[in-house]
């Protein structure tokens, strides 16, 4: 039994390394949800077994060598023998010892544990890897993704078993990439189920109204050592920073073939969009170099991953940690 739990537990472990490395060097296109998923399963499986059959058995022979030795000791007494050269401790130390194939699956059940449970239904991290949201979020903000305000979901097949409360128009969102859902991306939330969003000539107007902007001092990109036009924008009640370019024209080129894209319009000065019920439109705020819902179109609920809230590290910036509303 202990030698096939060897081999059998090293042909487990060896299949998630392969995965991962699979994954690490682009042969595959891994499933971190899928993989924490199936890791909890198995080391799960293992602290069960442990706690119900392997621990109780090697109790069970640790108690067997201590009554042994008691009873040896009573016969080595009647016959006048003091000294017993036999470390009965160590033996039932070694007896009681995980093996290396728990420690690494039992042992570390916890832990995968409650990182599947924190990251599943409460916060998720997520790495900014992109300068879509700047000036709001840089490139290499570490953040943290509130999984439970809009509902939570279970991990993996993504089934939503609490409501929560709907994504409001100024909310910063992450969620599955519509044309590819292994993929998650990072938006801000500019119109909701039934709204009519335009973007003309820079401008974004929701419902036929614009919205208010006020010019800012211009945002220095330490990344392209470049001066851009910043704007603060009133969008659902709270003021957040965008940036625009007044170089780059206002037409929105290379347009995919979305579902329901016939609820749009594109003209040289934009795009007009009725947002489909169930469905959201999503922008960066660096609107000239953000590929967003102008582009391959509306976000469905069903994608949604959470709310991103808080800036948790930024290791070449310490100042940004904190709130970005």
């Amino acid at each position: 039994m202990q030698q096939f739990m060897q081999i059998f537990t090293a042909l487990v472990l060896a299949a998630f390394g392969g995965y991962i490395g699979a994954w690490y060097f682009g042969a595959i296109e891994g499933n971190f949800a899928l993989l924490l998923f199936l890791a909890t399963v198995v080391t799960g499986a293992y602290w069960l077994a442990e706690r119900l059959y392997f621990l109780p058995r090697r109790r069970r022979a640790a108690q067997a060598i201590e009554d042994a030795a008691v009873q040896r000791r009573a016969e080595l007494d009647r016959m006048g023998i003091q000294k017993v050269d036999v470390d009965v401790q160590e033996a039932k130390g070694s007896l009681l010892m995980q093996p290396w194939w728990l420690d690494w699956t039992a042992g570390l059940f916890p832990v995968i544990a409650a990182v599947f449970l924190l990251r599943s239904f409460l916060f998720e991290p997520f790495k900014i890897p992109s300068g879509s949201m700047i000036p709001t979020l840089l490139v290499g903000d570490l953040i943290l993704v509130n999984k439970f305000t809009y509902g939570i979901r279970l991990p993996v097949i993504h089934t939503k078993i609490t409501e929560g409360t709907k994504p409001a128009r100024g909310d910063v969102l992450v969620f599955r990439y519509p044309p590819q859902p292994s993929l998650d991306y990072i938006k801000r939330v500019v119109g909701v189920p039934g709204d009519e969003v335009a973007y003309f000539n820079k401008r974004l107007t929701v419902n036929g109204k614009p919205i208010d902007t006020k010019a800012l001092p211009d945002f220095f990109d330490e990344d392209s050592m470049r001066y851009f036009k910043q704007f603060e924008e009133q969008l659902g009640g709270q003021p957040h920073r965008l940036l625009n370019n007044p170089d780059v024209p206002a037409f929105v080129q290379g347009a995919s073939n979305f579902a329901y894209r016939q609820n749009c319009r594109y003209s040289v000065e934009g795009v007009v969009c009725k947002v489909p019920e169930g469905h959201y439109f999503m922008m960066g705020d660096n609107r000239d170099n953000s590929l967003d819902s102008r582009y391959w179109g509306f976000v469905p609920e069903g994608n949604i991953v959470g709310k991103a809230f808080f800036i948790w590290m930024n290791f070449g910036n310490l100042k940004r940690i904190g709130s970005f509303h």
